[in-house]
């Protein structure tokens, strides 16, 4: 079993860390772009970057300058205050996807909590408490605090953790008839789902059923959240991964590759919910942290034309390399947010990966490739050699 980790840093997590995560069997001390060194020196190029949160990569510099600016003022200080950083990334969001308002936290799941709460609000002040239902696709992912496992549509989610969060309805993507129904009824405030479901198995949804989702939502007064905690932020060549589709949601929740490496969620308010949250309704300590904002600035301001471009060639090049190699069944996904079905195991892929030097990540049975989005092409291109040798190893393994 191929593993690099020191005997220190392997018995101390061991002792003290609750054991939540099945880890790879590598300790990371350096790294630099999309590489990055494990504690005996081995170069690794990083094709998860963080799941999608190291936007530029590893010790971006601009990143850094920005954050160690701001350190140099001052780290924290209450919501009570006002904070330029905090206002000028609002500002950006806004002007990048058409929202009115931005609500700061720390997290994917905090932002998605946020826009319930929101459409709850929403609904229960204009309808009445009895609209509180919010409508999520199975097979999705929302987070992991107690509500949003409610919200995630599968099952594996929910065993251990009984009673969840009430209020919750699963339905099969592409079924709008169900979702008319439900809606027509009077007991729904929100449809919340992702355009590509990350954790589900890299799968994007079809776009006339995201189109018809937009109607329905529109039709009956349902607010449409789009959480885009995985593939905002230019992960799938747009800037959002719902403007892939044509739609314009009432409510954006985003994450992940907004902080370039430190926590932040944030959720956007179009024009329905603007004035939804008044003092007292929400809040959050850390949420809009200088630090944070100053760095998420130094992100969302880089992400123009010329690098969504640049995702997208990336993401074709992958594909056209990868599509019918052996042991390759499939790829699924938009832009830099990727997943390969493979004929061999998956967990095989990834050992047989790491082992040449590629760290990719797995979703559900595939194989799954969250790059940096200003991966050089020259690293691209060898990483992409050596998870097509992969492929074909856990292939080879499985025929035998």
């Amino acid at each position: 079993m191929y593993e690099s980790v020191s005997k220190k840093t392997k018995e101390l997590d061991d002792k003290y860390i609750a054991q939540t995560y099945a880890r790879f069997p590598v300790e990371i001390v350096r790294g630099c772009g999309s590489l990055l060194y494990d504690s005996q020196g081995r170069e690794y190029i990083d094709m998860g970057a963080g799941i999608a949160v190291n936007t530029f990569g590893i010790c971006d510099p601009v990143w850094i300058s920005a954050v160690t600016e701001q350190l140099g003022r001052f780290q924290h200080t209450s919501n009570l205050y006002y904070s330029g950083p905090c206002a000028e990334l609002a500002k950006i969001l806004c002007e990048k996807t058409g929202m009115k308002r931005v609500f700061f936290s720390n997290s994917g799941a905090e932002a998605n909590e946020c826009a319930v709460k929101a459409a709850r609000k929403y609904s229960a002040d204009k309808y009445g408490a009895h609209r509180y239902n919010i409508i999520t696709l199975k097979n999705s992912f929302h987070g992991r605090t107690i509500t949003m496992l409610a919200a995630t549509g599968q099952d594996a989610f929910h065993t251990d953790f009984l009673p969840l969060t009430e209020g919750f309805i699963y339905v099969d993507k592409g079924d709008t008839e169900t979702i008319r129904k439900l809606a027509a009824g009077g007991t729904v405030a929100a449809v919340m789902f992702e355009v590509v479901q990350g954790e589900g198995g890299v799968i994007p949804l079809d776009p006339a059923f995201v189109k018809e989702l937009a109607n329905i939502a529109r039709e009956y007064d349902v607010l449409l959240i789009a959480d885009e905690v995985q593939c905002g932020n230019g992960r799938t060549g747009k800037f959002c991964g719902y403007m892939n589709y044509g739609i314009t949601p009432d409510i954006v929740t985003t994450a992940k590759g907004l902080g370039g490496g430190l926590p932040i969620g944030a959720t956007l308010l179009g024009d329905k919910v603007e004035h939804v949250f008044t003092p007292g309704t929400h809040g959050s300590t850390f949420g809009g942290n200088p630090i944070v904002c100053a760095g998420a600035i130094s992100i969302i301001n880089r992400i123009d034309d010329a690098l969504l471009e640049g995702v997208c060639r990336k993401s074709e090049y992958i594909i056209n390399k990868l599509s019918g190699a052996p042991g390759v069944n499939g790829i699924s996904g938009l832009g830099l947010m990727l997943g390969i079905d493979t004929f061999g195991d998956a967990s095989d892929v990834i050992r047989f990966a790491m082992e040449g030097g590629v760290l990719p990540l797995k979703a559900k049975n595939k194989v799954r490739l969250l790059p940096a989005l200003n991966i050089p092409d020259d690293i691209l291109a060898r990483a992409v050699d050596i998870i097509a040798d992969a492929c074909a190893k856990a292939a080879a393994i499985k025929n035998a």
